[in-house]
């Protein structure tokens, strides 16, 4: 009865994992958010300005709190990503684009993303960003290898430039497909490789997409910033607290005696 109670638990705790792992298809890229590089979480933040926030909002994002976790002067704050004069620093990063609009020219309204970093994973979001790739059977022209059908338009094109979707070998894992004994490789056609140059290379691109990647892990979990500058003064108060107890109890044992 034990064991087969034991078997049970095993299965159900099991199950859920092994659920995802065959419904997740494997990403392409990968990349670990650091919300201590302040330049990085900048620069990220001034892409999310100039080339998201006509569509999309960070509604639990205030202008105040970043400019205290990145280091960014509330005066260049208010000037230079701050482009409403409706908006003070104590506002949140809104969208100019109503609701009503964005679903009527998109067929769904652009959602907030403050979130979309814990929904969705890092890794997700960074491959999404760089899986943009050209097709004209599309109402917008494009689509993403992440998100397929996605409604909304490459904005980030001038950038990177246009990618064309290939088929071809790769050597990370693709879902569903098993491994080439003789070359070790996989076949996909999940594969992009870029058609017409944008305005920053390749790598500067990639650049560009992990700060803002990075920006939107650090809105998803903006108390990680605070909770890492506290992580060091925390350690050391519990290790003087310790050896203050030690020598205490030493004392109380001596008196015991």
């Amino acid at each position: 009865m034990r064991r087969l109670l034991l078997t049970w638990i095993v299965v159900l705790l099991a199950w859920p994992l092994s659920a995802m792992a065959a419904g997740e298809a494997v990403l392409a890229h990968a990349m670990r958010p650091d919300v201590t590089d302040q330049a990085s979480l900048q620069r990220g933040m001034q892409l999310f300005v100039n080339r998201c926030a006509s569509c999309h909002s960070l509604e639990y994002q205030r202008f105040s709190r970043a400019a205290q976790d990145l280091g960014i002067p509330p005066d260049l704050m208010q000037a230079h990503l701050i482009f409403s004069p409706e908006l003070t620093l104590d506002d949140t990063l809104k969208s100019t684009l109503a609701a009503e609009d964005g679903e009527r020219w998109f067929g769904v309204a652009p959602p907030d993303l403050s979130l979309t970093a814990r929904l969705r994973g890092t890794d997700w979001l960074y491959s999404f960003l760089l899986g943009f790739y050209r097709d004209p059977s599309g109402p917008l022209g494009v689509d993403n290898v992440v998100y397929p059908g996605v409604a909304m338009p490459n904005v980030l094109e001038p950038l990177q430039g246009v990618q064309a979707r290939v088929c071809g070998t790769t050597t990370a894992p693709v879902s569903g497909v098993p491994r080439d004994s003789v070359t070790g490789r996989y076949r996909s056609c999940d594969l992009l490789e870029l058609d017409q140059p944008g305005e920053m290379t390749p790598a500067e691109f990639e650049a560009a997409m992990f700060d803002l990647t990075n920006f939107l892990a650090y809105v998803a979990e903006p108390s990680r910033v605070q909770a890492r500058a506290l992580a060091p003064k925390v350690l050391a108060f519990i290790f003087l607290f310790g050896v203050i107890v030690y020598l205490l109890k030493r004392d109380y044992w001596k008196a015991l005696r």
